[in-house]
C-alpha cells in the first residue's frame, strides 16, 4: 500500500515538475524575438541543470528510483536546450561566464562528488553521503526566493511574484515530500517541507497585497521624462524577469541568487551613459540629478 501510494506521488511529483521546467519558455520566446539575451542571467539553468544531474546520480545508488530519474533526466534535458539556446543569442562577456560556471559546477563540482564519493566510500555510506549533498544543495535553492519575499514585504506589491507559478512551485513541494516520506527517503522528503513552507508564504503575501497600490508612481514617471517610455518598460522587464527566475530556481530540486539589475547595469541596457541613478536598500529607483535637456529649435 506504502508503496503504491509512493509511486502515485512520485507520478505527480513527476507530471507538476515538468510544467515548472517548461516556466521559462516566454523568456526564451522573448529572447529568440529580439535576437538578445538582454541582461538575462543563465544562472538558474546552469544551477538547474547540475541539480538535476546531482539528483540523478543519488537516485543511482537507491534501489527502485525510476521516477526520481526520469524527472531528472527531462530536467537535464530541458535545462541544457535552454543553456544552448541562452548561449546562441548571449553577448560574448555572457557566454563566457556561462561557460566558466558550467565548468566549475557541472564538470569539476560534479566530477569530484562522484570520484570522491566511489574511491573513499562504500555501499550505502556513499549513498548516504551524495544524499546529505543533496539535502543541503536543496536548502540552499529553496532559501534563494527569500530575497523575492523580503522585497514584497517592503515594495508592498506582488508585481514580480505570478502566484500561478508559486502555486506550482508549493504543489510540486508537497508531491516530493510526501513521495520522500512513503519511501523513508528524507533526504527527499525533509528540503520540500521547507519549499512548501516558502511556497505557502509566497501565496499568502501575494493574497495580503495583490489589492494594494503602488508606492513608486511618481518615481516612475521622473525616471520616464529622462529615459522615455520604452526604455523604462525594457528596464522593468528585465527585473521582472530576474526576480522571476530567482523563484523558479527552488522547483528544480528533486526534479545562487539572480541579482538585482544594478545601476550600472540599467544604465549599459538603455544606452545612456549619461543617466545617473540610486537604487536605495528598498529597491527604488530615483535619479540621482536631474539631467536638462536642450529643446531643439
Amino acid at each position: 500500500m506504502m508503496t503504491h501510494l509512493a509511486f502515485v506521488f512520485g507520478l505527480l511529483g513527476n507530471i507538476v515538475s515538468f510544467m515548472v521546467y517548461l516556466a521559462p519558455v516566454p523568456t526564451f520566446y522573448k529572447i529568440y524575438k529580439k535576437k538578445s539575451t538582454e541582461g538575462f542571467q543563465s544562472v538558474p539553468y546552469v544551477v538547474g541543470l547540475f541539480s538535476a544531474m546531482l539528483w540523478i546520480y543519488y537516485a543511482f545508488l537507491k534501489p527502485d528510483t525510476t521516477l526520481l530519474i526520469t524527472i531528472n533526466s527531462v530536467g537535464c534535458f530541458i535545462q541544457t536546450f535552454y543553456i544552448c539556446f541562452f548561449l546562441f543569442y548571449a553577448t560574448k562577456n555572457a557566454k563566457m561566464d556561462t561557460m566558466k560556471l558550467l565548468l566549475s559546477m557541472n564538470v569539476v563540482g560534479l566530477g569530484l562528488i562522484i570520484l570522491l564519493t566511489q574511491f573513499f566510500a562504500k555501499g550505502s555510506n556513499r549513498a548516504q553521503i551524495v544524499g546529505w549533498i543533496c539535502l543541503i544543495f536543496s536548502f540552499c535553492v529553496f532559501v534563494a526566493p527569500l530575497g523575492v519575499l523580503r522585497q514584497v514585504i517592503r515594495t508592498k506589491s506582488v508585481e514580480y511574484m505570478p502566484f500561478q507559478l508559486s502555486f506550482f512551485l508549493t504543489l510540486s513541494a508537497v508531491m516530493w515530500f510526501f513521495y520522500g516520506l512513503l519511501r523513508k527517503d528524507y533526504n527527499i522528503a525533509i528540503p520540500n517541507v521547507l519549499g512548501f513552507s516558502l511556497g505557502v508564504m509566497q501565496m499568502t503575501l501575494y493574497l495580503i497585497y495583490k489589492n494594494a497600490k503602488k508606492v513608486t508612481k511618481e518615481v516612475k514617471l521622473e525616471i520616464t521624462e529622462i529615459v522615455g517610455d520604452e526604455e523604462l518598460k525594457l528596464s522593468e522587464e528585465i527585473l521582472k524577469e530576474q526576480i522571476i527566475d530567482v523563484v523558479k530556481l527552488s522547483a528544480m530540486v528533486c526534479s545562487e541568487i539572480i541579482p538585482m539589475v544594478t545601476a550600472h547595469e540599467l544604465k549599459n541596457e538603455i544606452n545612456l551613459p549619461q543617466l545617473n541613478v540610486i537604487i536605495n536598500e528598498d529597491m527604488i529607483i530615483k535619479p540621482k540629478a536631474i539631467i536638462e535637456v536642450p529643446q531643439l529649435s
